[in-house]
């Protein structure tokens, strides 16, 4: 019997093979579960992000991750890189 590549709270990890989450194969699943419906996913996705940002700070408040690099981990894979044939600019990385 496979684990699902679900998250392991508050740590945000995957819970069956322990990779950041969402891992690849749960953004994979994720893209397939939610194919119809691009939107639906990013709400999903926006909730969680919110969910890992309080704990992943409640757990490391001095050295947990940036709010750019949660970004990028929860939504960033998610946002199609081309609306209406103009290339989306990247989220830059916070200087501090």
């Amino acid at each position: 019997m496979s684990v699902a590549h679900l998250p392991l709270r508050p740590l945000w990890l995957c819970r069956a093979c322990a990779a950041p989450w969402p891992c690849a194969p749960a953004r994979l699943a994720l893209t397939r579960e939610y194919a119809e419906d691009r939107v639906a996913l990013l709400i999903y996705l926006g909730g969680m992000l919110h969910d890992a940002a309080g704990q992943l700070h409640t757990l490391h408040p001095d050295d947990g991750p940036e709010p750019g690099q949660l970004f990028r981990r929860f939504l960033g894979w998610a946002i199609p890189r081309r609306i209406h044939g103009t290339a989306c600019r990247p989220v830059p990385d916070d200087p501090r």
